[in-house]
């Protein structure tokens, strides 16, 4: 006599998804990203699915407060490419913090994430504000410990 497998349905994922708020100041950039990594992913519930988002919203506000420990601020560097031959910028971590800090998080969630059309998906489920205030109120998130 076998066990069935129990698999997440796409329609009871969307039903069941939540919103989470984090405050990403003073909390470690890679620490924080692999956590709402797991959460965009749906790691955290008990019927995990690989192949379903079943992950919730996720909303990081404070991101200039995100912290990089040890020389990373100098020596990390950003790179994009326009297609071009030539094309490729380059920008350090620590104007990256400057300019656009909310970059900064978004680019290590992404890297966490499934690199596909399932992962993309999840990405979607990412708000990242540079400041203390988000437009989500009317959602009601939930605090996530980190």
């Amino acid at each position: 006599m076998s066990q069935k497998t129990v698999f997440l349905r796409k329609e009871d994922a969307e039903k069941g998804r939540r919103w989470f708020l984090v405050d990403a100041e003073g909390h470690i950039l890679g620490r924080l990203a692999s956590r709402v990594a797991s959460v965009l992913h749906g790691k955290h519930k008990a019927i995990f699915t690989p192949h379903v988002d079943g992950g919730d919203h996720v909303i990081v506000i404070n991101a200039q407060g995100v912290v990089l420990t040890g020389r990373k601020l100098k020596d990390k560097v950003y790179y994009r490419h326009s297609g071009y031959p030539s094309g490729i910028r380059a920008t350090s971590a620590e104007e990256m913090m400057k300019t656009h800090p909310e970059r900064v998080i978004e680019i290590a969630v992404r890297g966490m994430l499934p690199k596909n059309s399932l992962g993309r998906a999840m990405l979607r489920k990412l708000k990242v504000y540079r400041g203390g205030d988000h437009p989500h109120e009317a959602q009601r998130p939930e605090p996530l410990d980190l």
